[in-house]
């Protein structure tokens, strides 16, 4: 399979309808793929779901979309730190919902739709408000909660270097959601550093293979 090479942020973002779930890499802001959310707030889409480790930085990438009233739910392990005013304003005022989800087990939801797991219990969160309403099961005498995956309609991710085929390598801590974000939406689309030749990656370096990659843009600011 071979992914479509866009040379337009605007043009990889089209298409994305209202209301789908969007899956967004980014560990804060290493590796958040800012020029394709910022594509998606030109392109319109709303009452969208946004799955992603933190719920925005500052003003900029994700924060820039919800302060744009384009999201009507937040998935994320971390919704609230120093930069994140615009999402904490958003939830006060009763105008976005949160589901919180540990980041261990929002890694492993997302790698569980992606390895097609139909659900997985897990320790974390047993005993808490997080597993309110949710079956629980003893097992090797420890409480486990029942989990399951997320999958999204699209997934936006960032990355350091594709072929044109689509594989992608990921830079140091920017690889963080990537990887399992890659295998868990109908429809992946990677914002790169730089694009090469097919064959001038090591395929022992490839962490996302170009199967799973869909569309791709080259974003020469991006790192």
């Amino acid at each position: 399979m071979t992914a479509q090479l866009y040379t337009d942020a605007d043009e990889a973002v089209a298409g994305i309808q209202d209301g789908s779930t969007v899956l967004v890499g980014g560990f804060g802001m290493a590796g958040m793929p800012v020029s394709l959310i910022d594509a998606l707030i030109r392109q319109g889409a709303t009452d969208l779901t946004v799955v992603s480790n933190n719920a925005g930085n500052g003003d900029t990438g994700l924060a820039a979309l919800l302060a744009k009233g384009r999201v009507r739910k937040v998935i994320c392990s971390f919704p609230r730190q120093a930069d994140s005013w615009v999402f904490d304003n958003l939830y006060r005022a009763g105008k976005i919902e949160l589901e919180v989800v540990p980041q261990g087990n929002l890694a492993e939801r997302l790698r569980a739709a992606g390895a097609g797991i139909g659900a997985f219990f897990c320790p974390t969160g047993a005993g808490t408000l997080l597993a309110e309403g949710k079956e629980v099961r003893e097992i090797n005498g420890r409480t486990h909660v029942l989990e399951y995956p997320i999958s999204g309609d699209v997934a936006l991710i960032g990355a350091h270097r594709a072929d044109r085929m689509g594989n992608l390598v990921y830079r140091k801590t920017a690889r963080n959601f990537g990887p399992v974000m890659a295998t868990a939406a109908a429809t992946v689309i990677a914002q790169v550093q730089e694009v090469v030749e097919t064959g001038t990656i090591d395929p022992e370096t490839v962490v996302t293979p170009s199967i799973y990659v869909d569309r791709i843009v080259q974003v020469a600011d991006h790192t």
